[in-house]
């Protein structure tokens, strides 16, 4: 059983941050442990206020963790500042650990920012050469690139060629596009990989993108490479979509069902 790391803010409704990431460790089968980076008052109908922590609490916090417990995958979320990108960047350049899975999480879905404007810089210099995947939606990349959002293919493919110059591998996520299926765009070792899924019809969609980069990463050290471990993560996303409207939870855009496959 690999140990799995998530580096997030919280979520008191359940369906994002630290919240789903545990949970998604948890149905693929991974052990999770977690270092918190602010406190979010949250529900399914949006943000409503953040607490952030300052860098030392955060690396303080990731510190204690890695002297301790080895950890063979780290999946980081909502950071918030410069302040933490900078400690988490320093904890994570001093030691061993797996590969590092970054969702760049810069707005809700409320429109609430959970990434100040001044720390995008910090992220994409001092954070992002550190991982091994990271997984933008295409608002995320128009910011991280300083660019207009793409509305095609065409220009996702230039893209995730872009971020590709900043790091190892790239899933672009194209959920944003209009169309039957939703298209991501996987970079590794330089070549393209084209996946989709179908578009699943339900408004439970809160905690989709930790959702996803969770799964991947608690799959990543059990898979051949990270197009496996991506496909197998957007099937698992897929069916907690699908199975989404099972569960009643709040009166917003509710969570999706991580454990689909274990509960009856």
């Amino acid at each position: 059983m690999p140990t799995a790391l998530t580096i997030a803010g919280t979520d008191p409704s359940g369906g994002a941050g630290i919240s789903a990431d545990l949970k998604t460790f948890s149905a693929l089968g991974a052990f999770g442990t977690a270092v918190v980076t602010a406190v979010v008052a949250q529900n399914t109908r949006g943000v409503a206020a953040v607490h952030q922590l300052d860098g030392s609490t955060v690396a303080a916090q990731l510190t204690n963790l890695l002297d301790d417990v080895n950890v063979d995958v780290v999946k980081i979320g909502m950071l918030g500042t410069a302040d933490v990108i900078d400690a988490v960047a320093q904890v994570l350049g001093e030691r061993e650990v797996g590969p590092i899975v970054l969702d760049p999480v810069m707005v809700a879905k409320s429109g609430h920012r959970l990434l100040d404007a001044d720390a995008v810089n910090a992220l994409r210099s001092n954070l992002i050469p550190l991982c091994d995947l990271i997984t933008p939606n295409l608002p995320e990349a128009a910011d991280l690139l300083g660019t207009e959002e793409t509305t095609s293919v065409t220009g996702m493919m230039r893209q995730v060629h872009a971020l590709g110059e900043l790091t190892g591998g790239v899933l672009l996520k194209g959920g944003h596009l209009d169309g039957e299926a939703s298209t991501d765009l996987l970079l590794t070792g330089g070549r393209v990989t084209e996946l989709s899924a179908p578009r699943v019809s339900t408004r439970n969609t809160h905690g989709t993108g930790c959702t996803l980069s969770a799964a991947i990463a608690a799959l990543r050290p059990r898979s051949a490479g990270w197009e496996p471990a991506v496909r197998a993560a957007k099937d698992y996303l897929t069916g907690a979509l699908r199975h989404a409207d099972e569960l009643s939870i709040g009166s917003g855009h509710g969570p999706v069902h991580h454990f689909w496959r274990a509960w009856d």
